[in-house]
């Protein structure tokens, strides 16, 4: 017993002595004062912007944790892509209507990708980040990994600031610096946002006529081909071969139809020339895809395929379709924002801490997840998915 208290206190030593302190990012951050001065950012701008930066060793712990990579891709969806979302996006469509029409003049993309965006990205501007910029930028420009990308942020997140005459906490975002109600990061705020509500300012955060037309604007620049659909689910032919499918292996529509290739609705492909290609996110055993080159624009956004399917298949919910015909290859579902809630609050009334009851699986919730899972006799591998929730349920 002894041994193992010495061990955690060794293990609590390292931890501490490993987490950077003011000191370390001062020093480094004063080190790019010249790359700043390079790239436009004035010295006396970088010093009143960086100098009571403190790092924030959390961000680091996100650095390697992102949940397109991560996450099965029916729990992925089920929380992205849910009743919830899709009821709300509606209402935007209607709400936002006028503004939606003139982005589609504009840019050529329709409202309904464009609202998916905007709720994958925020929840309708809901979820939009609370981390200081500044502080999470400098922390990945002077700790961990990719910090050449990270110090490029860092110096436009700065530019922004100065060009919009705002204090260095003002602005917040995601823990890698995307930032506003679309999640823009800096670099890409500077070279593709649009001020398109004509105040002279183009403001992601506050205005909602300008998220909608910069997310808009980034798709365009993207490829984004107007009046194309970005892909549907297909039936593939007995004896099809996975290894054809990937999103680099394209054919032509004509060339995937006569291979056996059909819509999961019925019907026919075109016997088009258009580029497609196959995509099997969860193998030969789950729901199939034929893909076009929107779904490239889309995936231009956040480079993840499940990303990409996530604002495919909302934006197909928005315009009156329903989920995916073939059920993805598991016996334990993901669960939507709504049954993640009532999870939370079954584990709350069974006595565990997991903070506030959102519909976010953070850290607490997955440690009462495996609590119970051990207590009833399952794996206890901490994932929120329909068996933990239907024994709760059932008293357990």
């Amino acid at each position: 017993m002894h041994r193992r208290v010495a061990h955690l206190v060794g293990v609590l030593l390292v931890i501490v002595s490993a987490a950077p302190s003011a000191q370390d990012i001062s020093r480094c951050l004063a080190s790019l004062r010249p790359q700043a001065v390079k790239a436009g950012v004035s010295a006396a701008a970088f010093d009143r912007h960086t100098r009571a930066v403190v790092a924030d060793p959390t961000v680091l712990e996100r650095l390697d944790y992102q949940p397109e990579f991560r996450t099965a891709i029916w729990d992925y969806l089920a929380g992205l892509v849910d009743e919830e979302r899709v009821t709300d996006g509606r209402r935007m469509l209607v709400e936002w209507r006028d503004t939606l029409a003139a982005v589609e003049a504009r840019f050529g993309v329709d409202p309904a990708t464009v609202v998916a965006v905007w709720g994958v990205e925020s929840d309708y501007g809901r979820r939009a980040g609370g981390r200081p910029l500044v502080t999470s930028l400098a922390t990945l420009s002077c700790l961990g990994r990719r910090q050449s990308f990270f110090r490029r942020e860092l110096l436009a997140t700065i530019a922004i600031l100065e060009e919009l005459g705002l204090d260095t906490d003002a602005l917040v975002g995601s823990w890698a610096g995307a930032f506003g109600q679309t999640q823009f990061i800096p670099t890409t705020y500077q070279r593709v946002a649009v001020d398109f509500d004509g105040d002279g300012r183009r403001d992601l955060v506050g205005s909602v006529p300008d998220a909608l037309g910069s997310t808009a604007s980034y798709l365009e620049r993207s490829g984004w081909r107007s009046g194309e659909r970005w892909g549907l689910e297909v039936v593939l032919p007995r004896g099809f071969d996975p290894a054809t499918a990937g999103r680099r292996n394209r054919r032509p529509l004509g060339e995937w139809a006569a291979m056996g290739v059909r819509p999961v609705d019925g019907g026919a492909l075109p016997d088009s020339s258009s580029p497609a290609a196959v995509l099997l996110p969860a193998g030969p055993d789950g729901p199939a895809f034929l893909v076009l080159r929107n779904f490239d624009a889309i995936y231009a956004y956040n480079a993840a395929e499940s990303y990409a399917l996530a604002i495919a298949h909302l934006s197909d919910r928005l315009r009156g379709a329903g989920p995916f015909v073939r059920p993805w290859p598991t016996d334990d579902p993901g669960l939507s924002r709504r049954a993640r809630r009532e999870l939370q609050q079954r584990l709350v009334g069974r006595g565990h801490d997991i903070g506030e009851v959102d519909g976010l699986i953070g850290d607490r919730t997955r440690r009462a997840i495996q609590a119970e899972q051990r207590r009833l006799g399952l794996e206890p591998d901490g994932r929120a998915g329909q068996r933990i929730l239907e024994a709760l349920r059932a008293g357990g």
